[in-house]
């Protein structure tokens, strides 16, 4: 009859994806490696389900699969242990099996550690037999116990990798289908900001020329942008572009396109980044437009005129980025948990879906840095992030202000 554990131990075994497929080399390293450490010349990883013991990779013959009532695996299966048996033939459990009988094979000598998944689920064994009696020696023992832990590193990463893989699909599609309907306004938007640009009217309007020539720049920018951030999905994120960075540029225009949002909000940004990085100009654009805004809305959202101070400072591994407020900062022990897709801590009653720092905690350990958050001398968080020198002489350094009276 089949148990709840048969029912779990079959849908742990499932996920690694194992039975009925080729060897795996790395599977049939490590059982070769157990076969010489224990000094004989047969081994093998068996996956042992509620009716099969599946040989998944073996030395010295050829891996196929067997009834489980046949199987001395599992028999010590039952109670899933580390197991030295000298001679088969003087060990109740296996006298009477056809692996010793000479019905299947002829063992005498028997060695096997159990395969235990992280989540504690027994799923097979790492054995090593011969058809001499022997022994194995303490040093010799332990080292089968690690080979089997091994094994199953080995199916966990193999698990983890076809995951990830998974996820990435979802983000590429996620990816595609935002772009796709963020490109349709957004072409509706620039042209009807063509069309007024070319209006007659705007001779006589200096003022509203200017005004549509930096939304028409506004939304080039946001095509752009759209187009880098699908090709960073479609890669996986895993390696944006490298190249030197000057931080005022890439803040000036992440101030431009936060005008609207600052002049709404009575915000004001002060910044002195006189760094130069090593990274992606849109990237890091975006990561830092999100953690300006951020600190600007929960400002706001505290009820104080918000104010932002954005600081670059050198140190030994590259350039510290701070990013603070004075809004209503962060309990310490939400501060990890603020970087996880769609948390947004404490702050329901603030519009946003929560993807934000996800997004810049993505960005920052692509570029092969560190981000964290802690309390701001201003009395709200300071979100800070180190990323590499670009190893070029840093510009100038610069203040940029933007108030609700500016331009």
């Amino acid at each position: 009859m089949t148990t709840a554990q048969d029912v779990t131990r079959r849908l742990a075994i499932a996920e690694y994806r194992v039975v009925g497929e080729p060897p795996e080399p790395d599977l049939e390293g490590l059982v070769r490696l157990a076969a010489t450490v224990c000094g004989v010349s047969t081994a093998v990883i068996n996956i042992i389900d509620d009716r099969l013991q599946h040989q998944i990779a073996a030395v010295g013959f050829t891996p196929s699969m067997c009834s489980r009532e046949d199987s001395m695996c599992a028999v010590v299966f039952q109670k899933p242990g580390h197991v030295v048996v000298p001679d088969a033939r003087a060990d109740d459990r296996f006298a009477d099996n056809p692996f010793v009988t000479g019905a299947i094979a002829n063992i005498r000598f028997y060695a096997s550690s159990p395969l235990i998944t992280p989540a504690g689920i027994p799923i097979g064994t790492l054995c090593v037999f011969d058809e001499e009696t022997g022994d194995l020696s303490p040093a010799d023992s332990a080292a089968l116990a690690i080979l089997a832990h091994q094994v199953v590193d080995v199916l966990e990463l193999r698990r983890m990798t076809r995951a990830l893989q998974a996820s990435n699909d979802q983000l590429e599609t996620f990816a595609a289908q935002v772009s796709h309907d963020l490109r349709n306004p957004l072409a509706a938007v620039t042209g009807f900001i063509e069309l007024a640009a070319d209006s007659p009217e705007l001779a006589d309007a200096p003022r509203a020329a200017r005004a549509l020539a930096r939304a028409e720049s506004a939304a080039t920018r946001m095509e752009r942008m759209i187009a880098d951030l699908l090709q960073y999905a479609r890669s996986g994120g895993a390696e944006p572009r490298r190249e030197p960075v000057a931080l005022d540029g890439v803040l000036r225009v992440v101030m431009e396109d936060l005008d609207a949002a600052l002049r709404r909000s009575g915000a004001r940004v002060a910044i002195d980044t006189p760094a130069t990085v090593l990274g992606d100009p849109t990237l890091l654009g975006v990561l830092l437009q999100n953690l300006i805004a951020n600190a600007v809305k929960f400002s706001a959202a505290s009820g104080v005129p918000p104010y932002v101070e954005v600081t670059a400072s050198p140190i030994s591994s590259g350039w510290r980025i701070t990013v603070e407020d004075n809004g209503p900062g962060i309990e310490p022990d939400n501060r990890e948990s603020v970087f996880d897709l769609l948390e947004r801590g404490d702050a329901h009653d603030v519009p946003g879906w929560g993807i934000g720092l996800s997004t810049c905690r993505r960005i920052v350990e692509a570029h092969g840095g560190l981000i964290g958050i802690e309390d701001s001398p201003l009395g709200g968080a300071t979100v800070w992030i180190v990323l590499p020198d670009a190893r070029q002489d840093a510009a100038p350094a610069a203040e940029i202000e933007s108030t609700s009276a500016a331009a």
